[in-house]
């Protein structure tokens, strides 16, 4: 029978901000890294003070129980920092190898399963595995695909915290049909399937699971103009010159829609492709000379997409985490990289 570690990212909601990947530390609910913008928090590896993290909630106690009933031996592990992640990630590891990289173990008895309220905190593990596994570019061994970085991650079980959504942009879990009550994802762990799912890493030291928006809107919630250059491997959306609304980077389809404007609209994160979509206004004027103003969305796909902002700052969500793009950033797909237990 398997061990099973469920692992839980402490969270302080009286915290100013930040969470796991944000200088170190864990606690707060939004999964903030500071590679990508995200408020940090202590640099110490630990909460700043003031923060407190609560004891585990009930369905990671739930979940516990319907792991213990069928027979698995569970450890729940609440992470404040990227050192405790870290930890819980090296029970994950293979035998050594002779090139002396640490290398995820395909056989491994022991299974994880990480409690999210919030797809930033899944965002959160997942990058501490790419940090684990991802072998130096020169100790890339002959045995890692040549389309990839990373070796295959080993897989998660993710139990969401939240209910799911009635509207509005539905989490990862929802998207991916994993099931949500902690019976269901026991089940999953300890009998179900394994699916591969690609992989969004960036320049910046981070991964992304979902998407990206970049832009931003106003106190009435109204998109703000920005200019970037945007490119989709040899295709260029924008030159810089165009104002844009939004620029959508899907590996799956969190960000599909801008309001009522439609942006990706073949989000799959198991087709090894990057789908782009800028929103650009377009100035047009009637018969009678009436301005009016309708949206044009360009679209593109490929294995990588650069942005580069022609404004000072540009802020964008990574999985629902905020941040502030002030140079180049370049995403590229890593295919069937990661992967999730479903029913």
């Amino acid at each position: 029978m398997y061990d099973v570690v469920l692992l839980t990212l402490g969270s302080g909601r009286d915290a100013p901000g930040g969470a796991c990947g944000s200088g170190g530390a864990c606690c707060g609910g939004d999964g903030g890294d500071a590679t990508t913008g995200g408020r940090a928090t202590g640099d110490d590896g630990h909460a700043p003070a003031g923060q407190h993290c609560e004891t585990p909630r009930v369905p990671v106690l739930a979940c516990a129980d319907a792991l213990t009933a069928r027979g698995a031996r569970v450890e729940a592990v609440t992470a404040r920092s990227d050192a405790e992640i870290d930890e819980v990630l090296a029970r994950l590891d293979g035998p050594p190898r002779p090139d002396g990289l640490t290398w995820p173990d395909p056989d491994s008895k022991t299974r994880l399963v990480v409690a999210t309220a919030s797809d930033g905190q899944l965002r959160a593990v997942v990058r501490r595995l790419v940090r684990r596994y991802a072998p130096p570019p020169s100790r890339r061994p002959a045995d890692l695909p040549g389309n990839r970085t990373v070796p295959d991650l080993p897989p998660v079980g993710v139990l969401p915290l939240d209910p799911a959504r009635a509207g509005g942009q539905r989490d990862l879990a929802a998207q991916l049909g994993l099931p949500r009550d902690p019976a269901g994802v026991a089940a999953a762990v300890l009998d179900g399937t394994v699916r591969r799912l690609d992989l969004l890493r960036n320049d910046g030291g981070s991964v992304t699971l979902d998407g990206a928006l970049i832009g931003a809107a106003d106190d009435a919630g109204r998109p703000l103009h920005w200019r970037g250059r945007v490119e989709v491997d040899d295709a260029v959306l924008s030159a810089g010159d165009d104002p844009l609304l939004a620029c959508a980077i899907g590996n799956a389809a969190g960000y599909a829609r801008l309001d009522e404007l439609p942006l990706l609209t073949a989000g799959d994160p198991t087709d090894g492709l990057v789908e782009v979509a800028v929103a650009v206004p377009v100035v047009t004027r009637s018969t009678l000379g009436r301005k009016r103003v309708r949206f044009e969305v360009r679209r593109a796909r490929g294995r990588a997409v650069a942005v580069v902002p022609r404004d000072e700052r540009v802020p964008y969500l990574d999985d629902g985490v905020e941040g502030e793009l002030s140079r180049k950033r370049s995403w590229w797909v890593e295919p069937a990289a990661w992967a999730v237990y479903t029913a």
